[in-house]
């Protein structure tokens, strides 16, 4: 770790935002921490109590600038406008709850206000981020309490083993070849979270996740232990959608841009750049129309025909002249002749006289009278050189559009954001190949989730990796995923993240792949274990994403919407990632359940232009594929309270369009 320790300070309070002489807490902060050797403030910010800002600000601070520590003070205590634990605390990977008790501890012993302190603490990513009351008294109170480990606290959380002050504290390194004592032996053992303190004769000792081959911070217990001996209630805390959907969407980095020719295979890019045209379309002066090329002065009457302008290429790079008194025969797309004013259709002409062969036209009439410029498309009049055609974040799309515009233009390559690969694994003992010809076993079931999940993916133009079907086996669950690591920006799990025996999911992401578990429950229905994860890159850069969706195939199905298929999008360089709603009229009443549910439905628009929605089936359980049929939104319905627990006929609901309307 850098000797040196870089530290934000984020004062929050809605006047010091408007006022800055009015932040006396947020300089006082700085100094404190800068009277420290080893910390250096690197950026300061003053906001207002605003649950957005100070989320955007802490994100942006622990992920993009990559702090060791963040400060922030203000906003933590019984306050109407008082939000910073609210909006801190789902930030966090991990809470610290020892830093917020010393804190806490300290601070009570000098004043019993200390009490109406609700400040939080804890991890994200590498960065430590400690909460302040907004008084300057009290900063300095919470800050002197923790400086002294503060430095170490660091270290752990980026990864180090803390030895050097393991060994201050022991009175210097243990010799070679020196057992542990029998206190460290228990310390060791004895902690459940990885930081074992024993306090015999040989002092302290820690032991930290980092110190061991496998993680032991993981919320899961170890992959070997008994059946008898697993948890009967999950260690992940149950969290609402928009909690798990922030968390996934923060942590999405749209990937790198490349260069790629103008062909079918930009179908579904996102431009990088806007395009401006480098040849001006028409290239020259065109005829719209099949007819005559004529000046517009001459007015109707016969005329001999000098030339003939058909749409091709010149042989000679020239065009002919015409002349007063003059006409030229000119097709669609032919180009004029030097001093032509206008075109005259076909259909406005008598043929006067042929050539003695009946293969020319020498005469013809003009009846009608043209103005100037009449059915002639001018050099540039639909897109001039220079001329930006399109723009940085446009999607490429299938109705070939951009497509054509981009070939007519001169343009040979663009820029544009690279296209991710989704893997897709499915799980468990059970799960056989759809297309298996064997009749099933008992206990066997046919895979449903992976060409369910592909399909979805080629219908919306990514790409994807089949990595087929790993058996129950730690072993080959660990092979598996990583095979998927190495090759795809996104790998999708099906099944083994419930509470089985046999779901071996979230430990081996925790303690073999070295993942950070974002969150493992949402309250939702359907999809309540689903769970996401960033794990470390084999290839080096942005970690990758890891969703391990539930095994149901309806849950998988909803939930691969909901999360996957936006993530994709962002990942793409998408602006627009999330999936469009409406609000429709119910058009039968809807019992509501205890979690907020995703109802699979079919939103149609009425003859009188009314939105209408209803579930495609009764029977709406996770398991049941059938629901899917037909299926072009999900219906977001809301927990049931003691006050509402039903939607009635007519009421408008939200409803998330995932195909197009009926």
């Amino acid at each position: 770790m850098s000797s040196t320790l870089r530290v934000g300070v984020l004062t929050i309070s809605d006047t010091a935002s408007q006022d800055s002489a009015a932040d006396i807490s947020g300089p006082s902060l700085c100094r404190l921490v800068e009277a420290e050797p080893r910390y250096t403030v690197e950026v300061t910010a003053c906001i207002p109590d605003d649950h957005k800002a100070i989320q955007k600000t802490v994100t942006a601070w622990c992920d993009d600038l990559d702090l060791h520590l963040v400060l922030t003070t203000g906003g933590t205590g019984f306050g109407v406008r008082d939000c910073t634990p609210e909006a801190v605390l789902p930030l966090l990977d991990r809470q610290t709850p020892g830093i917020s008790h010393l804190i806490f501890a300290k601070s009570i012993q000098i004043t019993p206000f200390a009490a109406l302190s609700r400040a939080v603490s804890g991890i994200r990513g590498q960065t430590l981020v400690l909460t302040f009351p907004g008084s300057p008294k009290a900063v300095k109170e919470n800050f002197e309490a923790v400086a002294q480990m503060l430095p170490h606290a660091i270290d752990l959380a980026r990864g180090g083993t803390g030895k050097k002050t393991h060994e201050k504290m022991q009175g210097g390194p243990r010799p070679s070849g020196i057992a542990p004592t029998s206190a460290e032996e228990k310390g060791q053992t004895e902690s459940s979270h990885g930081h074992g303190h024993g306090h015999g004769h040989g002092g302290h000792t820690c032991f930290h996740h980092s110190d061991r081959e496998a993680r032991t911070d993981a919320a899961s217990l170890g992959l070997g232990t008994p059946v008898s001996r697993r948890l009967r209630k999950s260690p992940y805390p149950l969290i609402p959608m928009e909690q798990a959907l922030s968390s996934v969407m923060d942590r999405v980095v749209p990937l790198p841009s490349v260069h790629k020719p103008v062909d079918e295979s930009l179908i579904g890019a996102v431009l990088d750049e806007d395009v401006v045209a480098v040849e001006a379309v028409p290239g020259y002066r065109a005829s719209i129309l099949d007819g005559y090329a004529v000046i517009d002065t001459d007015g109707p009457g016969q005329y001999p025909v000098t030339a003939v302008s058909i749409a091709a290429a010149s042989s000679n790079g020239s065009v002919t002249t015409l002349l007063p008194g003059q006409i030229a025969r000119i097709t669609t797309g032919g180009a004029l002749p030097e001093g032509a004013t206008a075109v005259v259709m076909v259909e406005d002409t008598l043929l006067v006289k042929s050539s003695e062969d009946g293969t020319r036209e020498e005469t013809v009439e003009i009846l009608a009278k043209v103005r100037k410029g009449e059915a002639i498309r001018e050099i540039g009049s639909d897109i001039q050189v220079g001329q930006t055609v399109l723009k940085k974040g446009q999607v490429i799309s299938a109705v070939g559009g951009e497509i054509g515009v981009l070939a007519s233009i001169g343009v040979q390559k663009v820029l544009v954001r690279q296209r991710p690969v989704v893997g897709f694994l499915s799980t468990g003992n059970e799960v056989v190949n759809h297309d298996n010809g064997e009749a099933l076993k008992i206990g066997q079931i046919r895979d449903s989730n992976r060409p369910t999940l592909i399909a979805a993916t080629k219908a919306a133009g990514f790409d994807y990796l089949d990595l087929g079907i790993a058996p129950d086996s730690p072993e080959d669950l660990e092979a598996a995923i990583k095979g998927g690591l190495a090759k795809c920006d996104i790998v999708v799990t099906t099944g083994g993240v419930s509470m089985g025996e046999m779901d071996l999911l979230k430990p081996i992401l925790e303690q073999k792949l070295g993942a950070t578990i974002h969150f493992g429950r949402i309250m939702m229905k359907p999809g309540k274990p689903t769970t996401f994860a960033t794990v470390p890159n084999p290839n080096g850069g942005q970690p990758r994403l890891m969703f391990a969706l539930p095994g149901n195939p309806v849950s998988a199905t909803v939930t691969f919407h909901l999360f996957v298929l936006p993530a994709l999008r962002k990942l793409a360089g998408y602006e627009k990632y999330m999936w469009p709603s409406v609000q429709a009229a119910v058009a039968h009443d809807v019992r509501l359940d205890e979690r907020p549910e995703y109802q699979r439905a079919v939103v149609s628009v009425t003859p009188e232009g009314s939105i209408k929605v209803q579930s495609t089936d009764k029977n709406q359980m996770s398991s049941r594929m059938v629901s899917m049929l037909g299926a072009n939104s999900l219906m977001v319905l809301p927990g049931r309270t003691a006050q509402r627990d039903s939607v009635s006929t007519g009421q408008k609901i939200e409803c998330l369009l995932i195909s197009n309307l009926g």
